[in-house]
């Protein structure tokens, strides 16, 4: 309708004269008008709107839009400014060439305009978008009775604030804390690492002034120069001080950060906030300038009036030849917070980091025998690192910002005073429609994780909306789950982590001591000290990386745990598997962060669900508990009904019998409520909030067994019914031992494998196999293979590195033996894979597919080249993709990355019929979660799901794409399949269990 709309407005313009008199002095078209230049479909939504699903968007952005029919529209925005124009959930980044470009490059005639057709016709689209607007809206009333109501308008308004100024606080409160400590004289009592970025923000914000006012005298004329004055001093001394801090605790450089990874994170981070300043600045000026609006632009000059005229006619000309692209460019040149380039951000970034390094210091405690007070000394230093790497000539030398020692102990107790932007939202995320658009309301949010794949991003750009409809709906399902903190296990949590960890899997707080150099010249004896050292060191640094990381997740677990409850958007990596958005406390997460979140809604158990908790119970202590049949594990629960109820009641003060379950928090928290549950007065009606998990049985294997029709692998798998679960990596061990016990009773002297088959006899067992048989189907190279078997070796206590080298790399080729002789037809859909993307590979052309729910995936290796950067602080060399394909690694990556995208299309069909069928769902892979009430409802659909996804010919469309897309080369023919039933899935019990 709107393009008819648009059409009839071109041919009126066309019809009449030329000569079209100029918009009103009164107007400037960068400022805020009464009417709206060309009114369509999108209205900017304030602040305070209260809907949810908000198109946030730049005041003057010209978008296009896909009306009910399809067709395409755009509208120009009702108050068009200089704005930051880009939006995730509103606003993302997007490059647009300058207004120069955008010009040239257009057909403009000097005097067209159509404004006033567009006037003649503004009454009926009113009418249209209003009657539009309400039907959206009843719509999304209807969907979510919640939405709209006094409760979700406060809520949204929360998450303004906490995406948009949590910066702006942080730096409040720093400013408060300085003015306080003036006014009284006196430091006041703050945590150590608090109190040292107080200590450090005055004159590091000073310091960033003073570079400020060099560049608006003009004194500056560094390449940073338009880029650093774009925001105040003080927010960025706060941005740059915890980035770097954040850095160095998640870097796992102990004590350390790469200065290319730091500067281009903190340019990002002061990016982003640019455009959130920016937007809530002229959303806070939107009144005043409308008053000024009334009066005229009285005190512009006659040159900025006339260019502003001059943008105005070529505005008007390009919208008469519908030319919106060409607008788009022209109203994003008119804004300062365009898309940075990455050398901007390293440049920002590199001389923020440059001033702190001047003006963070730190004071070391006295020393009671000394004369004169300990002088300051820097918090961090510039230096370098040089690394070397096995079975690789040379070393690679690279900067890093090392911090002092006293920082890095206090950056263990931080994390509770770091500023995290993308925190888990209070309200349900908006919907994804697009690359950039969805999930949060301010913070940049991007559907796909390419991690500058070029071809990955430009691919999903231009795919149709309707066909990744079904991605962006499954993704809105596992978003709109509503999470909450299970306050009795985070209560069991605080306790163990404020005595010092080392219980339930918690780091110890305390490092290792380190090993005394032994007073001796025996060259061996200090070869072994020197290793020991270096092992303890490392282990040191292991528990300092997991202390800063424990306390991430207990800082975001005790700021939500107040909350009536909160969501996680999701996005997808390259292949199409599901991540929440939120780094931290999320239920992808270790034992810790799953034991600690629960579902908001609570659901009545009823009789199915109470069985489902204690088979839920039997899988989480696991042990072997986890491999027997359902009854047998309800068996184990009710027998231990004791101990359960034990460790509800008195977990750190009983038997503590919970912490020898597999995953001890989730064990704990099932305890807590099954204990409340049988003690009810009714445990069917009792209401639950655990998440209850069915999961696959090494499911990249049944994903191949199902392309297969495999009926061998399909029963180790469980794609058949058995009385209890098939155990994949016991048929797997056992296989292995037979092979072993042949190889033993072989001469040494002909066979050199018989000594080592003999030497490991002993040491087969499932888990010793259980690494190399689940990752064998993403690819896991003999060499993969042979370094997990030498790490169970190595726990074992074979420590000579010559036995322990041969004995798993003999135990790697067998393994890999057994598995192709009982999964022959998933090595042989492997092989396929692989030969087909070493064709395609060999042409210079990236492996492509889409996946069945619509999904394009590009393969991102690529051989990388280098680009340097010269900043202030030192020449960055940052990596870039070039046109030439890594054919090897194409190859190999392709049989997982496929298998990738089928498990996660299997989850997201699974996701949305849930959602449909009314059930609360959660994913993880291949483990999928609901209330336990709804398991048996679940485990249906799941089963359908897969049956209805490998009905399609996934395999007969693959090579059918490959043929088209390269009609010149040959692929070889499919592999022979087998006759196992498809259907049978339906029927078995621990398909997913």
């Amino acid at each position: 309708m709107w393009r008819n709309v648009a059409k009839q407005a071109t041919l009126k313009s066309q019809s009449k004269s030329l000569n079209f008199p100029p918009f009103p002095r009164t107007h400037s078209f960068l400022g805020a008008s009464k009417e709206p230049i060309f009114f369509g479909k999108f209205k900017f939504h304030s602040l305070n709107n209260t809907s949810p699903r908000l198109g946030f968007r730049a005041i003057g952005e010209i978008s296009t839009h896909e009306d009910l029919m399809g067709e395409p529209s755009f509208a120009l925005l009702r108050n068009i400014d200089s704005t930051n124009g880009n939006r995730c959930g509103g606003f993302c980044p997007r490059g647009y060439v300058s207004v120069a470009e955008a010009v040239s490059s257009t057909d403009v005639e000097d005097n067209v305009s159509s404004a006033d057709e567009v006037q003649e016709l503004l009454p009926e689209m009113r009418k249209e978008e209003e009657k539009e607007e309400r039907f959206r809206r009843r719509r999304r009333l209807n969907a979510n009775p919640g939405i709209g109501s006094r409760k979700h308008r406060v809520l949204r308004r929360r998450q303004v604030k906490i995406e948009a100024e949590a910066w702006e606080l942080a730096t409040k409160e720093y400013k408060e804390l300085l003015k306080d400590m003036c006014e009284h004289k006196l430091a006041p009592n703050l945590p150590y690492m608090k109190s040292l970025f107080l200590g450090w923000f005055e004159p590091f914000t000073d310091a960033i002034a003073k570079e400020q006012e060099l560049i608006r005298t003009g004194k500056s004329r560094q390449a940073y120069a338009p880029y650093f004055d774009l925001l105040p001093a003080d927010k960025m001394s706060v941005i740059a001080m915890h980035q770097l801090a954040a850095i160095v605790m998640k870097g796992g450089e102990h004590g350390c950060a790469r200065v290319v990874t730091a500067a281009c994170m903190i340019g990002d981070a002061i990016e982003q906030e640019i455009r959130i300043h920016n937007i809530l600045e002229k959303t806070r000026k939107k009144k005043e300038k409308a008053d000024d609006s009334k009066n005229g632009v009285e005190g512009e000059s006659p040159a900025v009036m006339k260019e502003q005229e001059n943008l105005r006619k070529k505005v008007t000309d390009l919208i008469k030849k519908q030319k919106l692209p060409a607008v788009r460019k022209i109203v994003k040149g008119k804004d300062d917070s365009k898309p940075w380039n990455v050398d901007a951000r390293a440049k920002v970034g590199s001389r923020l980091i440059e001033l702190l390094l001047q003006t963070a210091y730190i004071q070391p405690p006295c020393d009671q025998l000394a004369d004169t007070p300990s002088e300051p000394r820097p918090a961090f230093v510039h230096t370098s690192r040089t690394v070397s790497y096995e079975n690789k000539k040379g070393a690679k030398k690279y900067g890093v910002i090392q911090c002092d020692p006293l920082v890095l102990k206090g950056l263990e107790k931080t994390a509770r005073h770091l500023v995290i932007p993308y925190m888990p939202m209070l309200v349900p995320p908006l919907r994804w429609r697009g690359f950039d658009k969805g999930a949060h309301l301010f913070l940049p949010s991007y559907v796909m994780r390419i991690h500058g794949a070029k071809q990955q991003r430009e691919a999903v750009k231009r795919a149709p909306r309707k066909q990744l409809q079904p991605v962006f709906e499954a993704l809105d399902t596992l978003g709109n789950t509503k999470w909450r903190v299970n306050k009795s296990v985070l209560s069991v949590v605080d306790r163990i982590w404020s005595n010092g960890g080392c219980l339930a899997d918690l780091v110890d707080h305390s490092d290792v001591p380190l090993p005394e150099k032994p007073e001796t010249e025996d060259e061996a004896l200090l070869k072994k000290w020197k290793w020991k050292l270096r092992a303890v060191k490392k282990e040191n640094r292991e528990r300092h990386a997991q202390r800063c990381d424990i306390e991430l997740k207990l800082a975001v677990a005790r700021k939500m745990k107040d909350e009536e409850g909160f969501y996680y958007p999701h996005n997808i990596d390259f292949r199409g598997r599901a991540y929440p958005m939120h780094p931290y406390l999320n239920h992808l997460g270790s034992d810790l962060c799953r034991g600690i979140l629960e579902f908001a809604e609570g659901r009545p158990l009823g009789k199915s669900g109470l069985r489902w908790l204690k088979i839920h119970i039997a899988n989480l202590f696991a042990g072997g508990v986890d491999k027997l049949s359902y009854e047998g594990r309800i068996a184990f629960t009710e027998n231990h009904l004791d101990d359960i109820f034990d460790s509800a009641d008195k977990p750190l003060d009983g038997k503590r019998w919970w912490l020898h379950a597999e995953d001890p928090f989730q064990f704990l928290a099932v305890c807590i409520n099954l204990t409340e549950a049988l003690r009810s007065s009714s445990p069917e009606t009792y209401i639950s909030h655990i998440p209850v998990h069915q999961d696959g049985s090494c499911n990249g294997l049944q994903h191949y067994a199902a392309l297969g029709r495999d009926k061998l692998g399909a029963a180790a798998v469980n794609l058949v019914a058995g009385e209890k679960p098939a155990d994949v990596y016991s048929g797997i061990a056992a296989r292995v031992l037979d092979i072993m016990r042949r190889d033993a009773q072989k001469d040494p002297d002909v066979s050199p494998d018989a000594l080592r088959a003999k030497e490991l006899i002993n040491q087969v067992d499932r888990k010793l196999v259980k690494q190399t048989v689940m990752t064998s189907v993403y690819g896991v190279t003999y060499i993969g293979a042979r370094d997990q078997i030498k790490r169970r070796l190595k726990e074992r206590g074979i420590t000579e590195e010559s036995d322990i080298f041969g004995c798993s790399c003999y135990a790697a080729k067998v393994t890999f033996t057994a598995l192709g002789e009982m999964f022959e037809a998933a090595r042989s859909i492997m092989n396929w894979l692989g030969d087909c993307a070493k064709i395609i590979a060999s042409e210079n052309e990236p492996v492509r597919w889409t996946t069945p729910l619509g999904l394009p995936v590009v393969q991102p290796y690529r051989k990388l080249g280098t680009r340097s950067i010269k900043t202030s602080l030192q020449v960055l060399i940052l990596q870039k993709e070039t046109d030439k394909v890594m054919v090897q690694r194409q190859r190999t990556a392709f049989p997982p990355n496929f298998v990738h995208s089928l498990d996660s299309s299997h989850m997201m069909m699974t996701a949305v019929a849930c959602k449909r069928a009314g059930l609360n769902f959660a994913g993880v892979h291949d483990s999928y979660w609901t209330h336990a009430c709804d398991v048996d409802e679940m485990n249906r659909i799941l089963r359908e799901k897969f049956v209805e996804l490998y009905e399609t010919h996934i395999l007969e469309n693959l090579l059918e794409s490959f043929e088209k897309s390269f009609p010149t080369l040959t692929f070889p023919p499919l592999p022979v399949r087998g006759d196992f039933e498809l259907r049978e899935v339906l029927e078995s019990p621990y398909f997913f269990n």
